[in-house]
């Protein structure tokens, strides 16, 4: 696996994930010369390569003049994940996310607001690849991730381990009129189908955010931030 980008790469090397190699670009300075102190300093294979060399290894060619090389990204078992959850959780479910974007900015939102993970679908939503640890700016090196065979069955579960579910839909109660508090779990729908009906019923409430413009819609990764917000503030007690 391969993770881009220099504030990937930077959080990556602060995991204790295995590294098998560094490419940095020629000349490196400021960050990436932080990065090569970092990883010698970890013992890492570094290996100063041309720009033309690091554009072949890219997919999207956003490498920012460094490519760190990986085993697969490992995701964690829902229950391990459920295991370390506190009497104040947050979970987020990912029903049906297929754009790497959304996937990337979901992940990072998750990190950034204190989530104790993410789960998505084996099948019909997208994985954890370098494009979306990037696009992540390395949260997912730090988030654990459960993939599981059906979004469903992870509900079910999450209920019997004491959490509320909340669906973040259009239709339903508003999030302010709600205190987010305890073992909660936001599922999050695709970017056209939204969350699935099946597991709209599945879900303790249906949540929606106030929309007062003209587009009836909002992207799934801010939609989420929002939400993911009002659990912090209601943490807070604010």
């Amino acid at each position: 696996m391969k993770t881009e980008g220099r504030n990937a790469v930077l959080e990556l090397l602060k995991t204790d994930k295995t590294v098998d190699k560094i490419l940095i670009e020629k000349g490196a300075q400021g960050v990436l010369s932080k990065i090569f102190a970092e990883a010698r300093r970890k013992g890492i294979r570094v290996q100063f390569v041309d720009r033309a060399a690091l554009d072949r290894e890219s997919r999207e060619k956003r490498h920012q003049g460094v490519i760190a090389f990986t085993t697969d990204f490992v995701y964690c078992d829902l229950h391990e994940l459920l295991a370390h959850a506190g009497a104040e959780s947050l979970v987020v479910l990912c029903d049906g996310i297929e754009d790497v974007h959304n996937l990337g900015s979901i992940l990072r939102v998750c990190e950034c607001a204190g989530a104790d993970g993410a789960v998505i679908p084996a099948v019909k939503g997208a994985s954890v690849t370098e494009a979306v640890v990037r696009i992540s700016a390395g949260a997912a090196e730090h988030l654990p991730v459960a993939k599981v065979s059906s979004i469903n069955f992870a509900i079910d579960e999450l209920k019997r381990e004491g959490f509320w579910v909340y669906a973040l839909e259009a239709g339903g109660e508003s999030i302010y009129e709600n205190r987010l508090t305890g073992r909660v779990a936001l599922v999050v729908g695709g970017e056209d189908s939204g969350v699935k009906r099946l597991t709209r019923e599945k879900c303790d409430k249906v949540l929606s955010l106030p929309l007062l413009g003209k587009v009836n819609s909002l992207n799934a990764s801010v939609a989420l931030g929002i939400a993911a917000y009002e659990v912090v503030r209601a943490r807070l007690g604010k």
